[in-house]
């Protein structure tokens, strides 16, 4: 294959040697005619430059090469994938149709390769980790596992290639991504060894100076730690063979990732972290003779080492979903330091490295056919149209990490649930009608509410009532996504109805009482009621918390003073006018901001929302009335950069703020007459603030004040603050967004 245009010597070299090696894991599994069909292909695609080097230089065909690499020998993908990903970017560049694929090699590798392209769609148009296109990306993933660990490959791959994104920010925002979406499906398929890399990796790209920190930690105490292993492994292994027992058995420190998680949970500096490694002790023994092996070897270590009862965990018995075995006890070791033992065979053992691929392996399932039993849960979510993706992604990701229990219904049926599932999850695992009418539960023999916490084992029997309905505060109780997915559609149901029936109600009453209804009028009512909605405002009425004929009587004073406010426009006084500017105000022509890098003199406005002052940390978002500058602290910044992820523009200020900005302060304190003239006060005393109104209450003996003022910049707003705060009986001092 003539490569050499594409190629330095050294990455020419590179090449062929990967190329081997993929051959090599392949062969067996190749049809007679795919390494010539392949060939003639990738000759004509290389000549066609459709491997040619990226923005960041990396060259397209050894990315490909490398990635095919990571699918088949650290994952177990064979020969149906790797050809989709090997014939996947010239599809996608339109030099090889899909017909011609399927006509090639078979509809199989056409089918992947389709599938990848509905994923790279979504990429293509950078919204991959957009919320909006959140449950499109799992529908493309619960439709075939195959694209998950292609993608899971691919995307491993660009990581180790991290040090070559030239931009600081895509390579943030791709260990973003990783941490958030790959490595919990990596987690959840039970490739740990992959999973744990992302994770490293990930914490390198986005906190690099806490990642050096724990890998130089772990440098500094590898001779102690490796002395410590050497002196706690000694006595097992000659017991291991005097028992006749064939094995292996290593120490592994755990993961940079994990090791900072602990940092950052337990609040202790390194040194206090006692389990910086495990044990792991794998056997070679016929499967029949597996389980018994393995528990006599747990005879072994805990005769010799005290066991910590708490922390053993038993996946041989009832293995995870994902497929994964295992013993893990944790042990008091010399110098009284416990130390976690994982006991496993040699197929468990692969089937922990590189999980759901090595699980068809053993079980004889084909690689077209195996899928994870929690894909079926992901397209339940997806098909029930949940409306609020943030919510899906909050509920996918958590359930991706549970651990699992596993309990009994009455008739002994095994139902894996998460850990700190409740009897409503149980409910909702068994059907959505039981999860519904649920009001508790007999837990072996014994009467429990809803909220309670189901054990490992537990035997677990529904108790109904036809009049039982979902309600809000379940949410706080359940730990499933499909728990909780559930519970926020009958809600929205419950309110649908609801709401149609006050509604219909409300009309009823207008009509009674010989009103017309003046539809923009009511809307201006129900807003100056506080309602943030139009639904809370008949939820208020469905609920009886707020009487109908109340609202028409106050709907009719509404009406009633908007008809004297009209016909009778009153002469009011200069001195009860105070000026007030609008937040959003045109950029000078001093170029205050600089624009998408170094954009200046464009036109743009501040956003109202939170109302962005000089030094705040700013954003640009494009919308249909032009640019918009936001906080990057704005209530709106999640949704814009999660929905609108194109939209968005960096910005910076330069020159110098002096035009004035407006910044409303919530100051809380102690009810005194002097508080309100100390604090104007202090404003009028301050260089460069001017107070343009304020609006006080007090309630019980606490004051409430809002005091809108004129700033400069954040340095001044900063200072302001301070010397508020040191106010007598001012108790908190907070901006508020608009």
């Amino acid at each position: 294959m003539d490569i050499q245009p594409f190629f330095t010597e050294e990455e020419k070299k590179q090449f062929f040697c990967k190329y081997k090696q993929l051959l090599r894991h392949l062969y067996s599994f190749l049809q007679k005619e795919d390494l010539s069909k392949m060939k003639e292909l990738m000759q004509r695609v290389v000549a066609l430059d459709c491997y040619g080097r990226d923005k960041n230089g990396i060259n397209g065909l050894l990315r490909n090469i490398d990635t095919a690499l990571i699918a088949t020998v650290e994952i177990g993908l064979k020969r149906t994938s790797v050809i989709a990903l090997l014939l996947y970017r010239p599809v996608l560049k339109k030099i090889i149709t899909l017909d011609e694929v399927k006509d090639t090699f078979d509809d199989d590798v056409a089918l992947i390769i389709r599938r990848l392209l509905k994923t790279s769609d979504l990429y293509a148009r950078n919204t991959a980790v957009d919320s909006e296109n959140f449950h499109k990306l799992l529908f493309s993933f619960a439709e075939d596992v195959r694209v998950i660990l292609i993608m899971i490959a691919d995307r491993l791959c660009l990581m180790r290639l991290g040090k070559q994104l030239r931009n600081d920010e895509d390579r943030k925002r791709l260990a973003t991504e990783v941490s958030y979406l790959y490595a919990p499906l990596a987690h959840r398929l039970g490739l740990y060894t992959i999973k744990s890399e992302l994770e490293d990796l990930s914490l390198k790209y986005t906190d690099r100076k806490q990642y050096d920190f724990i890998k130089r930690k772990l440098n500094e105490t590898k001779r102690s730690r490796d002395a410590y292993i050497a002196e706690f492994i000694a006595p097992i292994q000659k017991k291991l063979q005097e028992a006749g027992l064939r094995f292996d058995i290593k120490g592994r420190t755990k993961s940079i990732h994990s090791i900072n998680n602990k940092l950052k949970k337990q609040d202790i500096p390194f040194e206090g972290i006692y389990d910086l490694f495990a044990i792991r002790i794998i056997l070679d023994t016929p499967l029949e003779k597996e389980r018994s092996e393995c528990w006599q070897v747990y005879s072994i270590v805990t005769d010799m080492y005290q066991p910590n009862p708490k922390r053993m965990k038993d996946w041989i018995s009832i293995p995870k979903t994902n497929g994964y075995e295992s013993l893990h006890i944790t042990v008091m070791g010399p110098q009284n330091k416990w130390v976690e033992v994982q006991i496993r065979t040699r197929r468990m053992d692969e089937i922990a490295e590189r999980g759901l691929a090595a699980h068809w392996k053993y079980k004889g399932v084909k690689e077209e056919n195996g899928l994870d039993e929690f894909l079926n849960t992901v397209r339940a979510a997806l098909e029930t149209k949940e409306n609020n993706p943030l919510d899906l992604m909050q509920d996918f990701k958590m359930d991706l990490y549970k651990d699992e229990i596993y309990v009994f219904t009455p008739t002994g049926e095994l139902i894996k649930l998460a850990k700190g599932a409740t009897v409503l999850d149980f409910a909702f695992a068994i059907h959505t009608k039981l999860g519904c009418k649920c009001v508790s539960a007999k837990v072996n023999g014994k009467n429990v509410p809803i909220k309670y916490v189901l054990n490992n084992g537990d035997s677990v029997s529904i108790v109904t009532a036809p009049t039982q309905t979902p309600k809000r505060d379940w949410l706080n109780i359940v730990v499933t996504s499909k728990a909780r997915v559930k519970i926020k559609q009958a809600l929205r149901e419950e309110t649908a109805k609801a709401v149609d029936f006050a509604k219909e109600m409300l009309q009823r009453r207008f009509k009674n009482r010989k009103i017309d209804m003046d539809e923009p009028v009511l809307m201006r009512y129900i807003k100056k009621k506080g309602f943030k909605t139009v639904t809370d405002f008949y939820v208020e009425i469905a609920e009886e918390r707020l009487d109908p004929n109340q609202a028409i009587d106050e709907y009719l004073e509404q009406l009633r003073r908007e008809t004297e406010i009209n016909d009778h426009t009153e002469v009011r006084s200069a001195e009860e006018y105070i000026t007030t500017t609008e937040a959003e105000e045109i950029a000078s022509n001093k170029d205050v901001l600089v624009i998408d890098k170094n954009l200046t003199g464009i036109e743009y406005k501040l956003a109202k929302c939170c109302n962005p002052i000089y030094g705040d940390e700013v954003f640009g978002f494009v919308s249909t009335q032009g640019i918009k500058i936001h906080r990057m602290d704005c209530p709106n910044a999640q949704e814009m950069f999660s929905r609108f992820g194109y939209r968005i523009i960096q910005a910076k200020w330069s020159g110098k703020g002096d035009n004035g900005y407006i910044v409303t302060l919530r100051v809380i304190g102690r009810d005194d007459i002097a508080i309100v003239t100390n604090i104007t006060s202090v404003i009028s005393k301050e260089t460069g603030v001017s107070l343009r109104s304020l609006n006080i209450d007090s309630v019980d003996g606490i004051f409430q004040g809002n005091f809108t003022v004129t700033v400069r910049d954040t340095t001044t707003l900063n200072m302001l603050t301070k010397k508020i705060n040191a106010v007598k009986g001012v108790k908190t001092v907070e901006r508020l967004n608009s």
